[in-house]
């Protein structure tokens, strides 16, 4: 879907008020794009304003910004900016028990996805919100109520006196945990399902080693081990921001300084120094492992007057790294629906759910995966191996075959399109691996009778010349020396 910005003519949209419900990265890109419309767009953001909060609450885990999120961004001209803040990360790192590493690319040269600081990211986003004379951005308040039929929403302020506020448009962007959703579940065919993986996360850092990076710095690094994995992403600063994904019990198993060395040194061994022993037992319990949703929900919007967008749609576990590129992806389609339908939300609202809702179920589906292939599948030599072909037919199949990370990560393709061709394209090289060991079957076998055979033959001709032999021995005049 081609984008083309239409900005709408003021006295068209002046009486157009939306309400953006969280001012997260979503939330806040969601504002820009609205905003750039000339929709008259208040941001709700129950956080206190993280550019100038002492302490940031919420998830840091390290992003991974790849082709449809940098396409989002360079749609409202932030692209540049993001992507000069961003490592690129090039290939994984693959960190095996004995301290051997070995690269897997991405894709080819000149493909790389960026590690981002949320943080950062974030910052700058509700800057660019904050340019817009026609956007506001309300920190420290909360949703209390949203009443999608009458278009109303009841907001706590730092005043804590309730407000009950009229809008056009009502966009739940906040996050897994949704309140705008809870709300449109007590509404008839409304589709909800979550799922909390029995894998928890932690973060730890590899800090900067006299002033340089302590690993090479353009790899996303991982150190699998079957049924748990650590990944560490590089950071501007030059250190590195590590994630331990395990499943709680074996986080459990682990409750002292001394435990957590030993647990290191087993399967660890060669991150210790890196992180230093003593910051490790120090951040290993600053806070607990944290859990991770995955949540489906049908249809994304209510009438013409709500629509979700982001985790609040459908939150899905990081091990794909499309969490905010999809999130990003969904304000890129409605605003280019918003193109296509004239800004005509009666019709936008619906196509966004109908075109968007199996991209988003498939990218969450593709990112559970994800995670078996990252801490288990990338030790195996097959899997190293199924790679290099993928890589091979695409050079010389470069239209046809499309690995299917390349499709998720460096292309637009749709996301269950990508699935479903990744099925296909998966299927097609199984039997061509058939066939190959078919015909290497058939061959070797009849090389080996043809080998017998000739064997057989050699030996039945020894044979008869032994026996001709034999025979003209018989033949020999009896006559001999003492005859005479």
């Amino acid at each position: 879907m081609e984008h083309t910005s239409t900005v709408m003519d003021s006295s068209d949209t002046q009486r157009k008020k939306i309400a953006v419900i969280g001012g997260g990265l979503v939330g806040s890109l969601n504002a820009c794009f609205l905003a750039k419309r000339n929709f008259q767009v208040d941001v709700y953001e129950a956080r206190e304003d993280i550019r100038v909060a002492k302490l940031a609450r919420g998830r840091s885990i390290n992003l991974a910004l790849s082709y449809r999120g940098r396409q989002a961004l360079k749609a409202i001209g932030l692209e540049d900016q993001i992507v000069s803040q961003g490592t690129p990360m090039r290939a994984r790192m693959i960190h095996s028990l004995s301290g051997k590493k070995s690269a897997i690319p991405y894709g080819t040269k000149s493909q790389y996805i960026l590690s981002i600081s949320r943080a950062n990211l974030n910052k700058d986003l509700l800057t660019a919100v904050e340019k817009y004379p026609n956007a506001k951005v309300y920190f420290g308040h909360r949703l209390l109520k949203c009443n999608p039929e009458e278009g109303m929403i009841t907001v706590l302020g730092s005043d804590n006196v309730p407000k009950d506020i009229t809008y056009d448009l009502i966009i739940g962007c906040d996050g897994a945990y949704s309140t705008v959703r809870n709300h449109l579940m007590k509404k008839p065919r409304f589709d909800y399902s979550q799922q909390y993986i029995p894998h928890g996360y932690m973060e730890l850092t590899i800090p900067s080693k006299n002033g340089d990076y302590s690993m090479e710095p353009n790899y996303l690094h991982i150190w699998p081990r079957n049924t748990f994995m650590m990944i560490a992403l590089p950071n501007k600063d030059k250190s590195f921001t590590c994630t331990l994904f395990m499943p709680f019990e074996e986080f459990e198993k682990i409750g002292t300084s001394r435990a957590v060395l030993d647990f290191f040194h087993t399967y660890f061994p060669d991150s210790i120094p890196l992180i230093g022993e003593q910051a490790l037992t120090r951040d290993f319990f600053l806070l607990p492992a944290q859990p991770m949703i995955s949540v489906k929900c049908s249809p994304f919007h209510f009438k013409t007057c709500c629509v979700l967008m982001g985790d609040a749609a459908h939150a899905i576990v990081p091990f794909f790294g499309q969490g905010m590129n999809a999130g990003f992806e969904d304000c890129l389609v409605f605003d280019e629906l918003m193109d296509k339908f004239n800004n005509d939300l009666s019709l936008c609202l619906p196509e966004f759910s109908r075109f968007r809702i199996p991209d988003d179920h498939a990218i969450s589906d593709l990112s559970m995966y994800n995670y078996i292939e990252m801490r288990a599948h990338v030790n195996s030599r097959w899997f190293i191996f199924q790679k290099n072909i993928e890589r091979f037919l695409h050079v010389i199949m470069p239209s046809t075959f499309i690995p299917l990370y390349t499709m998720v990560t460096f292309s637009r393709i749709r996301y269950h399109e990508a699935l479903l061709r990744g099925r296909w394209q998966k299927k097609m090289i199984h039997k061509g691996f058939l066939f190959f060991g078919t015909l290497v079957a058939i061959g070797s076998t009849y090389l080996l009778m043809h080998f017998m055979s000739m064997r057989r033959l050699n030996y039945l001709r020894r044979s008869w010349d032994w026996v001709s032999n034999f025979q003209n021995i018989g033949h020999v005049s009896p006559q001999t020396p003492w005859s005479h």
